[in-house]
């Protein structure tokens, strides 16, 4: 999500968390370690606890909305790893609006694995145009509806390794300038102004009464993560390709190549300090409109990429073209209680080509975090960070789970 300026309700957060712990302690009581015949633990039922948000930022005003963060597994077998849900909802103060769906399922035996979202955003963006050197002085806003619907559907070929397709449908509404009034008539800011038919950016013509994109393609993942929600240890890569054209209702051909992978390592010998570590590369070749170009600053929403954030303290898609590569890392500590504490720092650069980029061209973020552990028995994690980074940006990011 964007940079958020939160008021998080920490006092109904640890009620509901204690209320869980209880509710957790009496499921074991319940399920003694001997019985006569397999009972499955009453611990791992969903439990829809809700988690109330509340914000502020200059781009909305005040917004106030929930999320409901359903983690369970199917069957008795503890080796299969826990699915997880969750839907999103805010509203705001000034009419913007999103609505997330997403979820991440192991089913028995882990011979399948579905991962996918389903959303609708109506909000306002600030925008820079197109490429890696971008100034803040062309800074303006834009506002649009966006659906997304995305899922990735894979059969399990050995222990941890998936393979299948995934399909991915974005449906944007029209561009509109927010405060169109403040421009005068017929002279529309440069940035907004290249995504008209007119001056036809990169021969792509008018990109701002709507765009459907529809790619579907091979999709591979290795995932030997001990956990989804907060990994202590282990290995994930997600490589995938998708073709958008014609054939699939997308209003522009273009290929995305896209290769995410990530490393967790315990340190010091305990779970207390973890390193976590990811590398993201998105390629893209042919026809690519702007709202699909790599993004850095950009948040990968649903639970194909547990909501990963790239590049915080960078503003969302500050910096967009149509090769993108970025590297982040940060050390997760515990605290006391429920909280940790994190570090996290990272670089990336944007460019037409990859041999576009240079050395001083690379940007950097980095930042402090707090979490706040709502669900222990999961690792479910609510998260609070404060990022700075290139292009003249810094801010708070509100969200649910880890950054990746």
């Amino acid at each position: 999500m964007r940079f958020l300026y939160v008021v998080l309700l920490l006092s109904t957060l640890s009620r509901l968390a204690n209320a869980q712990t209880a509710s957790d302690s009496a499921a074991t009581k319940s399920n003694p370690a001997v019985s006569a015949k397999p009972v499955k633990n009453k611990a791992d039922k969903p439990a829809f606890w809700p988690v109330p948000l509340a914000f502020y930022q200059q781009e909305t005003g005040f917004a106030a909305g929930a999320a409901i963060l359903p983690v369970w597994r199917f069957g008795n077998d503890t080796t299969v790893r826990k699915s997880n849900a969750r839907l999103l909802a805010w509203f705001s103060q000034k009419k913007q609006t999103t609505i997330q769906l997403t979820h991440t399922i192991f089913t028995p035996e882990e011979k399948f694995y579905f991962s996918g979202e389903l959303s609708y955003y109506d909000l306002v963006f600030n925008y820079y145009g197109v490429g890696n050197d971008t100034r803040k002085s062309d800074e303006v806003q834009i506002q649009y509806p966006l659906f997304v619907f995305d899922e990735k559907a894979l059969a399990k070929v050995a222990p941890n390794l998936f393979v299948g397709l995934r399909y991915r449908l974005t449906n944007l509404g029209d561009v509109k300038l927010k405060d169109e009034q403040d421009y005068s008539i017929g002279n529309p800011p440069v940035v907004y102004n290249q995504l008209s038919g007119t001056a036809n950016l990169r021969g792509l013509g008018e990109q701002r009464n709507g765009i459907i994109s529809s790619g579907l393609g091979p999709a591979l993942l290795y995932d030997g993560r001990d956990n989804v929600l907060a990994t202590y240890r282990g290995n994930f890569i997600d490589a995938h390709m998708l073709f958008n054209g014609s054939l699939l209702g997308s209003d522009y051909k273009f290929t995305r190549y896209q290769i995410d992978a990530r490393h967790f390592n315990p340190l010091f010998g305990s779970n207390n300090t973890i390193l976590a570590m990811q590398f993201l590369g998105q390629y893209h070749s042919g026809d690519v409109p702007f709202r699909e170009l790599g993004g850095m600053g950009a948040t990968l929403g649903g639970s194909l990429y547990n909501n990963t954030y790239l590049m915080r303290g960078i503003y969302e898609a500050r910096f967009r073209d149509r090769q993108f590569s970025t590297f982040q890392a940060e050390i997760r500590q515990k605290l006391f209680w429920r909280i940790d504490g994190v570090a996290f720092a990272s670089v990336g650069q944007v460019g037409y080509k990859i041999s576009d980029y240079t050395f001083d061209g690379t940007k950097v973020a980095g930042g402090l975090g707090a979490r706040f552990r709502f669900n222990r028995r999961d690792r479910l994690n609510i998260r609070l960070d404060y990022g700075v980074g290139s292009g003249g940006n810094s801010g708070i990011i509100f969200a649910v789970g880890e950054a990746f």
